[in-house]
This record gives structure tokens, C-alpha cells and sequence, in this order.
């Protein structure tokens, strides 16, 4: 890089036009080469983005498709959980007999249900 642009022929101090198509040849060709270098060194740059931004993609769907498994997993438990429920018998029973109390009936539900039993 340090060589000087155009050669001086020793003869008469300048050069020829053989002598500057040359270098321009010459460096037309270095200019492409260190073009076609620089596009193979940002298409393999832009491969790693691409290639980087498809992991993280992934990384995403990953981590929703365990947050909808969970999520369902969760539904299913509380699912189970208030089917067992059995619909408070025993408030039902004592308001049963409140109600019968406040008419005015003798008998609350229960211990008619004790005599006949």
C-alpha cells in the first residue's frame, strides 16, 4: 500500500500510457477483490443474525407452549377439585331448619328424619 500510485520510468520522468493502464487494471482488480471479500465477510454476518434471531424464535414458542401446558394443567386441577365440592349439605341442613323454626313447624327436617329412620 505504501508503493507509489504511478511508476516513473527513469528515463524521462513520466509514464507511459501502457505503464498507467496497467496499474489501473491492477487496481480495478485489487478494488473487486476486496469487494467480493467484504460481501462473503456481511453474508456470513447476516447468516449469524438470522440464524441467531430463529433460536430466539424458538426459545419463545418454547417457553408459551409451557406456560399453555401449565396453564391447562392448572384448570384441570381446580377442575377436579370443585367437582368434589358436594354443595354444602351442612348449611343446607341448618337452614332447612331455620326456615322450619321461623313457620313454626314442630319438626325440623332432621329430626323427622331420625323418627321415621
Amino acid at each position: 500500500m505504501a508503493e507509489p500510485a504511478v511508476p516513473r520510468s527513469a528515463a524521462d520522468g513520466e509514464a507511459s500510457v501502457g505503464d498507467l493502464v496497467s496499474l489501473a487494471v491492477r487496481d480495478v482488480t485489487r478494488l473487486v477483490r476486496c469487494e467480493l471479500e467484504l460481501a462473503r465477510l456481511e453474508l456470513r454476518a447476516d447468516f449469524g443474525l438470522i440464524t441467531a434471531g430463529i433460536w430466539n424464535w424458538a426459545a419463545f414458542l418454547i417457553v408459551a407452549g409451557a406456560y399453555v401446558v401449565l396453564g391447562a394443567l392448572a384448570m384441570l386441577v381446580v377442575y377436579i377439585a370443585l367437582r368434589r365440592i358436594t354443595g354444602l349439605r351442612k348449611t343446607r341442613d341448618t337452614v332447612q331448619e331455620d326456615l322450619a323454626v321461623l313457620r313454626g313447624s314442630e319438626e325440623t327436617p332432621q329430626r323427622a328424619a331420625v323418627e321415621a329412620g
